[in-house]
């Protein structure tokens, strides 16, 4: 018999000790068996296919640094409730801040604190804008003003010196309502400094 074992043959041990080195390791909690396989088929998908797993980036965090959330308001101070900025209407980014900065009240002397309250004030869109905006990517109040007008800032809104000039009194309008008329487009005019002559 060509097949049979002799005794002191190691072919079948050296199989199994292979064989056993082969078979990883089985978790033995439920749990790390479906940790395990769920690890097993992401490398494949990753390996085969290039697939990346989706990272969970649900969780609430700060963009700006946690200790701004140490810093206490002052005493008796309440937090207002703020005009609320959707980037879906024509309000301008140069008046929420303004109108921000004013609602703040003795809030708005401290960087940190004009940082942290700023979400307060947002709705909708913008508020999803804010939330996503990485961690750590504000840290002055420079920086956030500075990224919310790059972001939400139209020109669409914004007038120019040419729409000024082109403005004529109606002839059944007042000299009060076509100066106040004449006052709503200036205040449009963001990149102009213009006196009242």
């Amino acid at each position: 018999m060509a097949n049979a074992m002799i005794p002191g043959d190691r072919a079948p041990q050296r199989h199994m000790e292979a064989y056993q080195q082969m078979v990883e390791p089985q978790p033995a909690h439920r749990q790390d068996v479906d940790t395990y396989w769920a690890d097993k088929i992401a490398k494949v998908m990753r390996d085969q296919f290039g697939i990346k797993p989706k990272v969970n980036t649900y969780s609430y965090r700060t963009l700006y640094p946690p200790a701004y959330d140490l810093i206490p308001l002052a005493n008796r101070y309440k937090v207002p409730h703020f005009t609320k900025f959707s980037g879906q209407d024509d309000t301008s980014t140069m008046e929420h801040v303004n109108r921000f900065i004013i609602q703040c009240g003795e809030a708005a002397n401290r960087d940190e604190l004009r940082v942290r309250l700023f979400l307060s004030s947002l709705s909708v869109s913008a508020f999803t804008w804010f939330i996503l905006l990485p961690p750590n990517s504000v840290i002055t109040w420079a920086d956030l003003e500075k990224q919310f007008h790059k972001y939400f800032f139209s020109r669409v809104h914004e007038k120019k010196i040419t729409d000024l000039v082109r403005l004529t009194q109606h002839n059944d309008e007042s000299v009060e309502s076509f100066v106040q008329r004449l006052r709503d487009v200036e205040n449009k005019c963001y990149s102009l400094v213009l006196d009242d002559r």
